[in-house]
């Protein structure tokens, strides 16, 4: 039998990392804890200190305005889908009083 692999969310990761950071454990008793393997800890651990620095970076800036960007698409893409939706809806209408006329007509 094969285990499925997880998918951890980055607060969650987040939240185990502050815990090998604090040393409210040992790493192994944080990867029973939490049942997930020493390697896998001790590389997000080295991720998270890479990265730690990004947080105050003054660039973090970009990183909202492509959040912006990617919301201003996505709620054109949402009205997209409502357009179209819509015409489905009306096609699927006019297809099927079509079919009835048809059926009427000898």
């Amino acid at each position: 039998m094969s285990r499925q692999r997880r998918n951890w969310t980055p607060e969650e990761k987040a939240a185990i990392v502050l815990e090998i950071i604090r040393e409210e454990g040992t790493l192994a008793e944080i990867s029973r804890k939490h049942d997930i393997a020493g390697p896998v800890l001790s590389r997000w651990r080295a991720e998270f200190i890479e990265n730690m620095a990004s947080v105050f970076d003054k660039k973090g800036e970009s990183i909202d305005k492509v959040k912006e960007e990617y919301e201003a698409e996505k709620e054109l893409l949402v009205k997209k889908i409502g357009e179209l939706t819509l015409d489905v809806d009306f096609l699927k209408k006019k297809h099927k009083q079509i079919a009835e006329m048809r059926k009427r007509k000898p």
